[in-house]
């Protein structure tokens, strides 16, 4: 079979099932044979199979974990609050709910863990309405609070 007789093969049409040459054939294109010749390119050049991460999620829980950061800090009224550092900010299970891990900055005051999750959560409607003005979204995230660390004081 000559080499255009064996191209003209390969581009008969597109409805044809995909036929792996043999290396004979494979071997009136080219001197040297390679893993990847005669492979289906659509498998060699598809996609990775590695799971993709969520950019936009992660870039909003990185907003929102600054912006917490900023509200406790500063303009919290209550103490409690006031000692309190966002530690992570992660979707759960996806962007419209935040889970917010925070800790006791050290050299606060001991507090209970308990005492510090009923704050923020009497807090949350106000730390939403901050990330609301900070986020540029149709709706800010829920959130959840969790302590980090081992149970503080009481």
């Amino acid at each position: 079979m000559s080499p255009r007789a064996i191209a003209r093969s390969f581009l008969r049409g597109s409805n044809m099932k995909f036929k792996k040459p043999s290396r004979k054939q494979l071997h009136v294109f080219g001197e040297q044979i390679d893993a990847d010749d005669g492979a289906d390119p659509r498998t060699f050049f598809g996609k990775s199979s590695r799971k993709k991460t969520n950019r936009k999620a992660l870039q909003l829980c990185g907003e929102v974990a600054r912006t917490l950061n900023q509200v406790l800090a500063w303009e919290s009224r209550e103490a409690i609050l006031r000692d309190l550092m966002v530690e992570s900010v992660v979707p759960a299970p996806d962007s419209s709910h935040l889970l917010v891990t925070v800790y006791v900055s050290p050299g606060a005051e001991a507090v209970a863990a308990g005492k510090i999750l009923e704050r923020l959560r009497g807090a949350s409607g106000r730390l939403r309405s901050e990330i609301a003005a900070s986020i540029h979204r149709r709706r800010v995230p829920l959130l959840s609070f969790r302590v980090a660390g081992k149970e503080v004081g009481s």
